[in-house]
């Protein structure tokens, strides 16, 4: 059974990202979606609710598990015993920084292959910071995210009228 690991905080999850989910599913038999459990990074969504939102926005591909983690990533490979990490890319600015982190799995964990995927055109400029930024500031955001997490935006960030 081939498997991927798709880290990330998706706070909140967006369209992007399950297209990424998506089509990842088409080339591996089980794709993780490893949320990084990060405090540090305050997230809007706390780790239990990010949890529940991808698992059911994701309800309907059986191949996709939803775990979380914390510390190094490789570590994280290893132990759900991943043949690789599949990463977004968006922009170019997105994948230096990918690029090192590649570079640095590879260092740490050299059996482990890091997958670059470019969303579809409609997403390539959606990132979960962006998206909460948007609702917050009275920004139409429906095509962009699944049903549910613009249900959970609305009960944040409530809106007059």
């Amino acid at each position: 059974m081939r498997t991927a690991v798709y880290p990330g905080s998706f706070d909140p999850i967006t369209n992007g990202h399950l297209d990424i989910i998506r089509r990842g599913t088409r080339l591996f038999d089980r794709v993780i979606v490893a949320i990084l459990e990060n405090e540090e990074k305050a997230p809007l969504f706390p780790l239990d609710e990010r949890i529940e939102m991808i698992r059911e926005v994701t309800s309907d591909l059986p191949s996709v598990e939803i775990q979380s983690f914390s510390g190094l990533l490789v570590n994280f490979v290893r132990k759900v015993d991943a043949a690789a990490v599949v990463r977004g890319i968006r922009a170019v600015s997105d994948f230096e920084y990918e690029f090192q982190m590649a570079l640095m799995n590879r260092e740490l964990a050299p059996d482990a292959e890091t997958i670059f995927m470019m969303p579809a055109v409609e997403y390539s400029y959606v990132s979960s910071r962006l998206i909460k930024e948007v609702f917050r500031l009275g920004g139409e955001i429906d095509r962009l995210v699944p049903p549910l997490v613009l249900q959970r935006l609305a009960d944040r960030f409530p809106r007059n009228g």
